[in-house]
C-alpha cells in the first residue's frame, strides 16, 4: 500500500479539525459582483440562445444536436434529452418561450418505450429525464403536475432494473424497455450510487416511498461493503452478488459521483442517519492519506487513482468535479481544511485550462509527483517539456463540453468570493465562444485542446446546456439567485430546494465498516459513460 505515517497522521487531523461555523452554509454571504459581471452573464446567455435555436431548427425533438453536421443523435433514447435537460437553465435565464415550448413537448413523450432499439441507461436517464423534470417542477412553482407525472412513467420503468431477484438491492445498469429485462452485467459505483438524490424527490412528490427505498437502498448495500481503504469503494460492483469487481479507486469517471451524492444526500434530505456524510467523510480521509499527491512542477494538488496498492498518477476533466464537492462537504461538516483542499484541487484544474493553447482543458492528463512512478511508464520527450512547463502533461487531448472545472470554479467563487474565479470563468467564456462554435449556430466539442486546426468533435450533448452554460450564467448571477445554502445541484447540474441546514452533518467521526474486503476479479466493466470518445481503460503514458 502506498501511503507515509506523516500523510496519514495529517489525515487525522482533519477529521478532528472543526471551525466555528454554522454547518450547511456552503456559500459566503454577501457576496458583491463587480460590474463587468452583467456583460459576461449577457454573453453566456445569448450562447445558450443560440446553440438552442441550433437543437430547434436541426434536431428537434431528437437527443442531440450534431453541430458541425448540422444533424442529430439520440443517444439518450429519442426523448428529447437537449429539450429536458435544459429546461431548469431556461428557467433560470429566463427565457420563458423556450421554457413553455419545452413543457408543451414535454407531455407529449412516450416514457414507456425506447423511441430508438438501445437499452435504457438507469444512470443517465435518472439524472437528465428524472432530474430535469422535477428541478424544472421546482423551479416553476410546483404548478405543472405533468413533469411529475413523467418523471414517475420513466422511474416506473426503470425500477424493473431492481427486480431480477427479490433480495436485490444494487440495480443493473441497463434495461430494456421493450420486456422490462434488465441487461444482467457487471455496473460500477458511480451508475449504482447516483440515484437518490433525484429518486427521493420522486418520493416527495408522489407520495410513493418505494423510490427513495430502491435507491436509498442501493447505496447503503455500497458504504456498508469492506473496501481497500476506507469509505472508498472500487469502481466496479456486479449487483448480482453485491461484491465489488476489482479494487481500483478512483474520484474519476465510473466512481466519481457516487462521492459526490454521499454529502449531497444528506444535504438535500437532512435525513439523520450519518451514513452518508460519514462514508464520504472517511473517502476524503482516505484520499488525503493515501492518494493525494503534489506535481514536482507547480506545486499542483492531485487524487492519484490507486490500482491494487499502487498509484496512478492520473487525472481527468471528469473527475475535476471533487473540488467544488470537497468545499460544499467541507462546510457541511465544519472542516476547513477539506475546504481548503478543495480550493487546491479547483486551482489545479484550472491550470489544465489556463496551459492549453484553446484555453480549454483536456480529457486525460498525467502528472509526475515525487514518489514511486509504479511502472505505469514515463512521459515522452514532448510530454516531458509540457510538464516542465506547466505541471501536467495532456493523454487524452479532447474536449466534449464538459463542465466539471467550471462547476468547481462555481463552488470556489459562491464559497470565497475571490474574483480570481470570476476571471477564471469570464476567460472560458471568452475561450468557449472563440473555438467552439459552428455555421449551424451549435458548439462542437475539440479534438486536441492544445491544437485547435486539429478539427471538431460533432456532438453537443445535452449537458452543455443543463451544466456548462448554467454554472457559467450562475457565476456571474446574482448570488442569491439559486443561493448553494438553499439548493443542492445533482450531478447534472439540476437545481434542488434544500431544507434549512442541520446544525451539523455526519458524527464527525470517518465512517468504519469491519470485515475483509471481498472482491471478483476479471469481469468486464461498463464503459465510462457519457464520453464515447474516450478510450477504456485509460491511456498509458508513452514508454521512452
Amino acid at each position: 500500500m502506498v501511503q507515509s505515517s506523516q500523510l496519514l497522521s495529517f489525515a487525522l487531523a482533519v477529521s478532528a479539525c472543526a471551525v466555528p461555523a454554522l454547518a450547511g452554509q456552503v456559500q459566503l454571504s454577501d457576496l458583491q459582483l463587480p460590474p463587468s459581471a452583467a456583460g459576461v452573464q449577457a454573453t453566456v446567455k445569448q450562447m445558450f440562445v443560440d446553440s438552442y435555436n441550433a437543437y430547434r431548427n436541426y434536431a428537434w425533438g431528437h437527443d442531440d444536436l450534431l453541430p458541425v453536421s448540422a444533424s442529430f443523435t439520440d443517444g439518450r433514447n429519442g426523448w428529447g434529452a437537449s429539450i429536458i435537460d435544459g429546461m431548469a437553465t431556461m428557467y433560470i435565464m429566463g427565457l420563458d418561450d423556450f421554457f413553455e415550448e419545452a413543457l408543451n413537448f414535454t407531455q407529449f413523450i412516450n416514457f414507456n418505450e425506447s423511441q430508438v432499439i438501445e437499452t435504457v441507461s438507469i444512470f443517465e436517464t435518472t439524472i437528465r429525464y428524472v432530474g430535469g423534470l422535477l428541478s424544472a417542477y421546482e423551479l416553476s412553482g410546483k404548478q405543472h403536475q405533468i413533469l411529475v407525472d413523467k418523471a414517475k412513467e420513466v422511474a416506473d420503468k426503470m425500477a424493473y432494473a431492481w427486480q431480477t431477484n427479490p433480495d436485490q438491492t444494487i440495480p443493473f445498469g441497463e434495461i430494456w424497455f421493450s420486456d422490462n429485462t434488465a441487461v444482467v452485467a457487471t455496473s460500477n459505483i458511480a451508475e449504482a450510487g447516483t440515484l437518490d438524490i433525484e429518486w427521493s424527490r420522486l418520493t416527495l412528490y408522489t407520495g410513493n416511498d418505494t423510490y427513495t427505498k430502491l435507491t436509498e437502498g442501493s447505496v447503503r448495500t455500497i458504504a456498508n461493503l469492506v473496501t481497500p481503504l476506507p469509505g472508498l469503494a472500487p469502481q466496479g460492483i456486479d449487483p448480482s452478488s453485491n461484491t465489488f469487481d476489482g479494487d481500483y479507486l478512483t474520484w474519476g469517471g465510473g466512481s466519481d459521483s457516487y462521492f459526490e451524492y454521499l454529502i449531497k444526500y444528506p444535504r438535500v434530505t437532512n435525513i439523520d442517519d450519518n451514513l452518508f456524510a460519514d462514508t464520504w467523510h472517511a473517502a476524503v480521509d482516505s484520499s488525503i492519506s493515501n492518494m493525494a499527491r503534489k506535481s514536482t512542477v507547480g506545486n499542483y494538488t492531485y487524487i492519484a487513482d490507486w490500482d491494487e496498492g499502487q498509484l496512478i498518477h492520473v487525472a481527468s476533466h471528469l473527475e475535476c468535479f471533487h473540488g467544488g464537492n470537497w468545499i460544499f462537504g467541507g462546510h457541511l461538516l465544519n472542516n476547513q481544511t477539506i475546504v481548503d483542499y478543495g480550493l487546491e484541487l479547483v486551482d489545479a484544474c484550472w491550470n489544465t485550462y489556463a496551459s492549453t493553447t484553446t484555453g480549454i482543458g483536456p480529457e486525460v492528463f498525467y502528472f509526475l509527483a515525487n514518489d514511486q512512478w509504479n511502472g505505469n511508464g514515463v512521459p515522452s520527450q514532448e510530454e516531458l517539456t509540457f510538464y516542465n512547463e506547466h505541471g501536467f502533461w495532456i493523454t487524452s487531448s479532447d474536449y466534449i463540453l464538459r463542465p466539471e472545472v467550471l462547476e468547481s470554479n462555481f463552488y470556489a467563487w459562491r464559497s470565497t468570493g475571490d474574483t480570481k474565479y470570476l476571471d477564471r470563468a469570464a476567460s472560458a467564456v471568452d475561450s468557449l465562444k472563440k473555438y467552439l462554435p459552428q455555421p449551424s449556430g451549435g458548439y462542437a466539442g475539440l479534438n486536441d485542446v492544445d491544437n485547435p486546426g486539429a478539427g471538431f468533435i460533432d456532438d453537443q450533448e445535452s449537458f452543455w446546456f443543463a451544466e456548462v452554460l448554467k454554472y457559467l450564467y450562475l457565476t456571474f448571477d446574482d448570488p442569491e439567485h439559486i443561493s448553494l445554502n438553499d439548493y443542492v445541484l445533482n450531478t447534472e447540474g439540476q437545481p434542488f430546494e434544500a431544507p434549512p441546514a442541520k446544525d451539523v452533518y455526519g458524527s464527525g467521526q470517518p465512517a468504519v465498516v469491519a470485515g475483509q474486503f471481498v472482491s471478483k476479479t476479471g469481469l468486464p466493466l461498463p464503459a465510462i459513460s457519457p464520453n464515447k470518445y474516450l478510450p477504456s481503460p485509460l491511456p498509458t503514458p508513452t514508454t521512452s
